[in-house]
């Protein structure tokens, strides 16, 4: 490599290899990554990592800030590619392009977008009726939502009413709102006090306990502790 440029993939150091697969056994898993790393000019994102679920399974994925959580939470989830390895859901590669994978995984890695000028029942009824529900039901729906997170009272706010608690729980609303089989969670327990986190709890074990598979990122040791069939400690290199 020739002083003063900056060094490749093959140049830069890498690990031993992928980080020690954890989850559902490869036969049983649905989702499935495999090696699966991140590189940017040169520099490691996300080390090579496997990660295998399956349905009513929970991966909780932890680690020191900067080891590659969310990254590798957004390269599961299709939303980034990866420099190396795969992720498939029932052996179909996962891409947020594909309507397939849009159908089988939800995603709250980062704040949804929201509009100005429609309440937060407004929200939730657009993501129901654009997920298939049945209009005639869709108000009703959208407030049992609200009512499961104990937030019925900011059905008729405005995201931009919101107090930073309350967007996260109106985020949180907005995700359990759509059908999926596979769900996806960065820290969803940021911002929200012990009440609402023991609510939160509750709500992803019950998806859980339904067949669901979820991989979550998280710092709370007991949202970890109740929730977890596995755990991927990712580690500063």
């Amino acid at each position: 490599m020739m002083a003063g440029m900056p060094p490749t993939p093959s140049d830069q150091p890498s690990p031993a290899g992928p980080a020690a697969a954890v989850g559902a056994a490869t036969g049983d898993a649905v989702l499935h990554a495999d090696g699966v790393s991140k590189q940017v000019d040169g520099a490691w994102l996300l080390h090579p990592t496997d990660l295998v679920a399956g349905p009513g399974e929970c991966v909780v994925v932890r680690g020191p800030n900067g080891t590659g959580k969310t990254t590798l939470l957004r390269i599961v989830a299709g939303l980034l590619a990866p420099t190396s390895g795969t992720v498939t859901y029932r052996g179909r590669p996962v891409d947020d392009r594909d309507p397939a994978t849009r159908a089988a995984l939800a995603a709250l890695v980062g704040a949804p977008t929201a509009y100005r000028d429609l309440t937060v029942t407004d929200h939730l009824v657009l993501v129901d009726a654009t997920w298939g529900g049945d209009p005639a039901g869709c108000d009703a729906r959208a407030a049992a939502t609200l009512e499961s997170l104990e937030i019925g009272h900011l059905a008729t706010r405005f995201p931009h009413e919101l107090s930073s608690g309350q967007q996260q729980l109106f985020h949180l609303a907005l995700f359990l709102q759509r059908p999926a089989q596979v769900l996806v969670l960065d820290e969803p327990e940021q911002r929200l006090d012990p009440h609402k986190r023991a609510i939160l709890t509750e709500l992803l074990s019950a998806r859980i306990e339904s067949g669901k598979t979820l991989v979550i990122a998280t710092h709370d040791e007991d949202l970890s502790d109740a929730l977890a069939d596995y755990v991927l400690e990712l580690t500063a290199w």
